[in-house]
C-alpha cells in the first residue's frame, strides 16, 4: 500500500473504479478541483470523506457529469438541482424527463429569439461596415 492508500485506507485491488479520489475525478471530468468543490458546496453532489480526502463514488461521478451537461446546455444551477433531485426522487425518471423535456423547449425557444437577434446585428455591422468603406473610398483613403 503506498502512502495515499494508507491515508484514505482504500486499495487499488479492492476499491476497482467504484471509488475514485478528486484527483482521478478532475482528470476524468476535465476539471479542477475548484470546480468538484463548488458543486459539493451548492450541494449537489456528496462526495464520501475518509479523513480530510473526498473520495467519489460512481453515483457522484454521474451526477457530475449531467451537471457538466447541463451547464454546458445553458441550465441554471437551480434548474440542474432540480434535474438530480427528480432523479433520485423519481426511479422511473418520468418526471424528471417530463420537466427535462418543458426545459429544454424554454432552453430552445430561447436560443431561437437570440440567433434571431444575432443574426440581426451581424446583418447590421455588415450594412455600417459596407458604408464606412465606401466613405473611406470616397474621400481617397
Amino acid at each position: 500500500m503506498d502512502a495515499k492508500q494508507e491515508e484514505t485506507g482504500l486499495e487499488d485491488k479492492g476499491r476497482s473504479r467504484d471509488l475514485m479520489g478528486i484527483q482521478e475525478v478532475a482528470t476524468m471530468l476535465n476539471v479542477t478541483h475548484r470546480t468538484l468543490r463548488f458543486y459539493e458546496d451548492k450541494g449537489l453532489i456528496e462526495p464520501q470523506r475518509v479523513g480530510n480526502t473526498r473520495i467519489y463514488a460512481r453515483r457522484e461521478v454521474a451526477r457530475m457529469q449531467l451537471i457538466l451537461r447541463g451547464k454546458r446546455l445553458g441550465f441554471t444551477i437551480r434548474e440542474i438541482s432540480e434535474f438530480l433531485d427528480l432523479y433520485d426522487a423519481d426511479p422511473e425518471h418520468v418526471e424528471q424527463s417530463k420537466l427535462l423535456l418543458r426545459r429544454i423547449r424554454e432552453r430552445l425557444k430561447l436560443l431561437a429569439r437570440q440567433r434571431a437577434a444575432i443574426e440581426e446585428t451581424v446583418g447590421e455591422l455588415k450594412k455600417l461596415e459596407a458604408e464606412t468603406l465606401a466613405e473611406i473610398a470616397a474621400a481617397g483613403g
